[in-house]
């Protein structure tokens, strides 16, 4: 990605949606410098790789140390051994991330008389593992040279990060949100005018925000002017003085106008006195001030001493809370309030340790403003930020736990203390999914040393191949594995970082059809602990009923560009993924996409709907069809005779359409144009004309409706051959016919321009007007000319063709987005841009498109990288079995940026009657036996409940229900008879209802566990 012309989007695709071309291009001419290549500065680093900038420089004077391979997974054991420079070692292998940025080293040392001049190269300059009287030094020729700053660090189980971006920034886009747009139902003349939305639509606009408008009716003068509104409900706001305009009619639409903004930024010599700080954690509102007191007492220790506080040692930590006192009651220390005692003690206990998760977090939240930094892109830190993970600090008096041992995971040890090292070495842990965010938790497993001792194993799965899109966020990967299995991809890679790491890697799916054989009951019953590394919500939910049932952890996260959650689950104690539900999202109704689009949305519907029907569907029922028909010759008796098989008519029409040459799928193409484009139009119109009044008197072409135009073909205009030559390539791919490389356009116009196009007739086919109905209530049933005409067409083609090339298979189109050598999203971008020119809709790009035909979910690392980091310290917190006010959950986007912690919610609780409740993760457990009965389970249940089952089920099947009088037979079956299973089985899991002591519907009870 080195000018401004070429954007590699198959590496960069998922990117781009996140960035934009405007902010790539920016990077594409940006340097950054990061030194320190400890574990916060390579994960820095390596974001900052993947997306791509010019160049990255790494700067580090040290050499690798064992302590180094807990933290730094570009350091590995031969670099140890030969006490390789930290970036010597570190650059290469950051070199292979990205083949479009040139990565560089320094192997000199930072220091109070360094010459900063070299810094004038880079946009922006990120320092760690510096003193404070060298970072003061550096921000201050920063900000004469107007260069960005950015500070950041992690002290043991602290971490903190600090952003100075010059005195004034301009941010071209502050929330990276496409802009929101809404249909006008009224706007008032007054002062403010007040708009109305149209079908009380909820608008999503806030005060202050600037619109514009378009397609206004009688109020033509706001056509195209901008104005700051006020919300006054979600689905009206006040705009501008309207009272001296004509009144509004009809239609229109509001649009929001994305404005930039400037930040002003306080150097670091200001900002250390008073600190701007972004709060994440409200519970803990105390912590981020007590940790920047901490930090700069940290640094003043170790100007005076020489090095940090001694490990776990009292007398330094005392020394450090004195010099926190000091600069308090010197004024020093401005709007940090009071200062938390334990907070500082822990900081300097544990200070010489580096905890890997936190690393993570921060790498990802620090790439992400180095890129704010030389873009304008997105909203910067302003001006400090602290992570800390406190809460994995056991409570012990036994300050020996925590000292090092000469491995690779003293780092760790330090923070947490040994006995919870060997549990997560111990620990055995099932991943689903080796995507972005699997690829990242895997190497923060491999730092951690999880499942490398005793029991402990991680085992993965994930049955996707490598793409090369995978590539810019999916860090284990490189360009020889593409085409290659994630999972074992990713296993092999990740050893490198951790070579005792025992990983099983699989490719199947969790899902119903290997719950049987792979991953049964025993299964998850026997990991210490689940962690989704997925990116559906089906499959969420699927493997969290899973976990509840077998009662193990689950980590859940995810992301979408700059937003990320996680969600801890934890067994017994919390909420389970699925007790919470996102509202559905609403179908847009069939007759909208058919007939009356509103917007490009629904125009990509239509054309991916189109494309799916046209060349996968309808190829699919025709071979689906010949499969089930081999008597061709009866085929066609019966039809003469007016018997119609299901399809056979379709099939017709396939038979008929058959092109046998490039020059007629051409032919079929430009008709496809004329039918789509200008003859459905026409027979909108001629059905309902411009001037159609509704049975209230009312205009029927009024908003949301759009009367169509008809598109007249033009050979010259590229949308419309577009979507001829694409149309044509994916018939000719349909019907095996060879297609030229390359295709000659002067050529395929000839051909094109002598296509006999028919005029428009009429149809009297009905147009669905009711939203409320859905597709396919309007089709009519067959007359017997279509079935004898099908029958004509048959025979011809068998007497001309021959019986194997007319029953001969066609090839159905699987749609692929990310190949744009098919002619698949050519094929989508042209049909929806002519619709949207056909409706007077305002059209898309073809990047635009591409990601909502192929419903791509933008994605960039470093989301990615801050997400996994936040789950890893959550997964430390699960192995240490913390209460539940000790966990959290996160919502987080880097692009305002914004971090919420939060408690996890209990677990849901049913109460049956006083005295007796279950949560979600309950199961009764029945002991039964070769002559148990129906009768039997029903008693031990009223013997527990105090009332009758009304209801049993296994999963789908109805095993008895109270009020069917033929089920008071199976009281007395035995329940090894009942119920259906497996041979061999030691148990089923069945659900129950009871009777409600009210008039009220039955109580769900929890899962019954029947052992034979």
């Amino acid at each position: 990605m080195t000018n401004e012309s070429v954007i590699d989007d198959s590496l960069y695709s998922r990117q781009r949606y996140v960035l934009g071309d405007g902010a790539m291009q920016r990077m594409a001419k940006s340097s950054i410098l990061v030194y320190g290549m400890g574990g916060l500065g390579i994960e820095i680093a390596k974001n900052i790789v993947l997306a791509g900038v010019k160049s990255v420089t790494v700067q580090d004077p040290s050499p690798s140390r064992l302590m180094d391979l807990g933290t730094q997974f570009f350091i590995w054991e031969e670099d140890v051994q030969k006490a390789k420079n930290r970036a010597e070692a570190s650059s290469p292998r950051l070199s292979e991330l990205n083949p479009y940025v040139s990565v560089n080293k320094r192997t000199d040392g930072l220091t109070d008389s360094s010459d900063l001049q070299y810094l004038t190269q880079f946009q922006c300059v990120i320092m760690t593992e510096v003193s404070l009287t060298v970072q003061v030094k550096v921000n201050n020729f920063c900000r004469a040279n107007n260069i960005k700053f950015i500070s950041a660090d992690v002290f043991g189980v602290f971490s903190g990060a600090f952003c100075d971006f010059g005195d004034s920034f301009e941010v071209s886009d502050p929330n990276g949100e496409e802009p929101k747009d809404v249909l006008i139902k009224e706007i008032t003349k007054g002062n403010p005018g007040v708009l109305t939305t149209l079908e009380e639509t909820i608008h999503g606009f806030e005060t202050d925000d600037t619109i514009t408008f378009k397609e206004i009716g009688g109020m033509t003068a706001l056509n195209g002017t901008q104005c700051k509104i006020k919300v006054l409900s979600p689905t009206s706001f006040s705009i501008c003085v309207t009272s001296g305009f004509t009144p509004f009619t009809n239609g229109g639409v509001a649009v929001q106008v994305k404005v930039g903004k400037t930040v002003n930024f306080e150097c670091l010599e200001t900002q250390l006195k008073k600190p701007d700080i972004l709060v994440a954690d409200f519970s803990k509102f105390q912590v981020p001030g007590s940790v920047h007191a901490g930090f700069i007492a940290l640094h003043k220790f170790q100007e005076a001493t020489g090095q940090l506080p001694d490990i776990w040692n009292k007398s330094d930590a005392s020394k450090v809370a004195e010099i926190v006192s000091t600069m308090k009651a010197d004024g020093v220390l401005q709007g940090v309030g009071e200062v938390c005692e334990r907070t500082v003690e822990l900081l300097s206990y544990t200070c010489r340790g580096s905890f890997l998760p936190l690393c993570a977090a921060l790498g990802g939240i620090v790439a992400q403003e180095g890129l704010k930094a030389v873009t304008g892109k997105f909203t910067p830190l302003k001006q400090w930020l602290y992570l800390d993970a406190m809460d994995v600090v056991a409570e012990t008096s036994d300050s020996q736990n925590f000292q090092p041992r000469g491995d690779r995971y003293d780092q760790l040890r330090i923070c947490v203390g040994d006995p919870v090292v060997s549990q997560l070495h111990n620990l055995k842990l099932f991943m689903v999914g080796c995507g972005a965010i699997g690829c990242e938790m895997l190497k923060n497993y491999a730092l951690l040393g999880i499942g490398t001792a005793g029991k402990g194993q991680i085992t993965i799965t994930d049955n996707d191949l490598i793409e090369k899109s995978n590539l810019n966020r999916q860090f284990l990967f490189r360009p020889q594995h593409i085409r290659q299995p994630k999972s074992t991809t990713a296993a092999q890679t990740v050893k490198l970082i951790n070579p005792a790491l025992r990983i099983v890697a699989q490719q199947h799916k969790v899902c119903v059809e290997t719950e049987k054989t792979v991953y049964t009951d025993a299964f998850f019953e026997d990991q210490d602990l689940v962690v989704n590394a997925l990116d559906n919500v089906e499959a969420r939910r699927y493997v969290d009923s899973r976990i509840v049932t077998a009662r193990r952890s689950l980590l859940e996260s995810g992301t979408m560009g700059t937003k990320g959650h996680t969600q801890v689950i934890v067994a017994h104690l919390t909420e389970s993924y699925s007790s919470q539900r996102d509202p559905p999202e609403q179908d847009v109704p069939y007759c909208t996409l058919k007939s009356f689009p509103r917007n490009i949305d629904h125009c990509i519907q239509w054309a991916r709907s189109k494309f799916e029907s046209s060349f996968a569907m309808k190829p699919n029922m025709f071979n689906k069809f010949w499969s089930s028909t081999t008597d061709v010759d009866s085929l066609v008796e019966g039809l003469e005779n007016g018997e119609c098989p299901d399809g056979a008519v379709q099939v017709g029409k396939l038979i008929k359409m058959c092109p046998q040459s490039w020059a007629k799928c051409l032919e079929i193409a430009r008709l496809k144009f004329e039918k789509y484009f200008n003859h459905r139009s026409k027979n909108l119109l001629h059905a309902f004309p411009l001037d159609q009044l509704m049975a209230d008197g009312t205009p029927f072409w009024q908003a949301p409706r759009r009367p169509p135009k008809p598109i007249e073909f033009n050979l010259d205009n590229p949308t419309h051959m577009l979507f001829v030559l694409a149309t044509a390539r994916l018939y000719a791919d349909n019907y095996n016919v060879t297609v030229p490389s390359p295709v000659n356009k002067d050529e395929a116009k000839q051909i094109i321009s002598a296509v006999n196009v028919p005029q428009f007739v009429p149809s009297n086919k009905k147009i669905e007007t009711d939203e409320s109905k859905p597709s396919g209530e309007e089709s009519a049933s067959l007359s017997s000319d279509e079935t004898k005409w099908t029958a004509q067409v048959i025979r011809a083609a068998l007497q001309s063709r021959g019986r194997d090339t007319v029953v001969g298979k066609l090839v159905p189109a699987e749609f692929e987005k990310d190949d744009d050598s098919n002619g698949h999203i050519d094929f989508i971008t042209a049909a929806s841009n002519l619709r949207a020119s056909m409706y007077h809709i305002e059209e898309a790009d073809r990047l635009t498109i591409k990601r909502i035909a192929g419903k791509i979910v933008p994605a960039i690392a470093t989301t990615t990288a801050a997400v996994s980091g936040l789950v890893t310290v959550e997964l430390v917190k699960v192995v240490c079995q913390l209460p539940r006010d000790r966990y959290r959950n996160c919502f987080l986007n880097l692009a305002l940026p914004l971090l919420l912690l939060s408690e996890p919610g209990p677990a849901e609780t049913t109460t049956i009657r006083e005295g007796l409740a279950f949560t979600n993760w309950d199961i009764w457990e029945v002991q039964g036996g070769p002559d148990f009965t129906l009768q039997n389970l029903m008693d031990k249940l009223k013997e527990k409940v105090g009332s009758n089952v009304t209801f049993v089920s296994q999963g789908a099947r109805l095993v008895y229900m109270a009020f069917l009088p033929a089920h008071k037979k199976r009281l007395t079956e035995k329940m090894s008879k009942l119920l259906k299973g497996s041979a061999g089985r030691k148990y089923e899991d069945l659900v129950v209802s009871f009777e409600s002591d009210m008039d009220e519907d039955d109580i769900a009870g929890p899962p019954i566990r029947y052992f034979f």
